[in-house]
């Protein structure tokens, strides 16, 4: 029986449920819609989601393995705390990958490798003149996954996932510091040059003052934090 050109194939949608809910959780943390130390109830999260319970448990133990949320023995699930020595050491781990990275990118096909960062810094500036910080973080995630995929530095970029969402969380407190918008791209567009230029040990002390200065802001940024808690 002939019936023309319809499929009944059932199309699986582009992300789950599951990843849905992640997605809004993490989002959540990281724009300060939970606050660190705040108790993440499942019941009230049900409400709030409009999702089940498996779902809400499940989504809590991925963010536990991010490190955006911790579990202890009496509260239950809280958002998790970064404190000052955690961020120094993420801040530390990226300075010295990311400049390696660098390296090797102004010693490879450095012309292409810098125009895909140019366009890149391009949609960072475009993000910060709309006050689009979303979009801020999003292209700036996207500019270190270019270089370490330029520097065909895959090792180092796992473990860089690995953190991932700290490193977010963290970034995302910065890029709002005043003055960041022209100083943080300053900084990367100084990379881009020295990788352009094939100057290998200028690109990788340009990745390392860049993290530099953005871990002094950050660990200013958190004490304050912490002294406004009383911690």
């Amino acid at each position: 029986m002939q019936r023309g050109n319809l499929s009944l194939r059932v199309k699986r949608p582009e992300k789950t449920l599951r990843e849905l809910t992640l997605e809004q959780m993490r989002n959540a943390i990281i724009d300060g819609h939970f606050k660190p130390n705040e108790r993440l109830v499942e019941r009230d999260l049900c409400e709030q989601l409009g999702v089940s319970r498996t779902i809400v448990r499940e989504v809590l133990r991925h963010l536990e393995s991010e490190g955006l949320v911790s579990t202890g023995l009496t509260r239950g699930p809280v958002v998790a705390q970064t404190t000052t020595k955690q961020a120094m050491q993420i801040y530390e781990i990226r300075g010295v990958l990311e400049g390696l990275a660098a390296k090797a990118c102004a010693e490879g096909d450095r012309e292409a490798i810098a125009d895909a960062l140019q366009a890149v810094l391009d949609r960072i500036l475009a993000g910060y003149a709309k006050r689009k910080m979303d979009a801020v973080l999003k292209e700036t995630a996207e500019f270190y996954r270019l270089l370490f995929a330029g520097a065909e530095h895959d090792v180092a970029w796992d473990i860089v996932c690995s953190l991932t969402a700290r490193i977010t969380r963290l970034r995302a407190m910065t890029i709002r510091s005043p003055g960041r918008s022209e100083e943080g791209p300053a900084q990367m567009q100084r990379v881009v040059d020295a990788i352009r230029a094939g100057k290998g040990d200028e690109a990788y002390q340009a990745a390392q003052a860049h993290i530099g200065i953005a871990s002094s802001i950050a660990r200013r940024l958190l004490e304050e934090a912490a002294g406004d808690r009383g911690i």
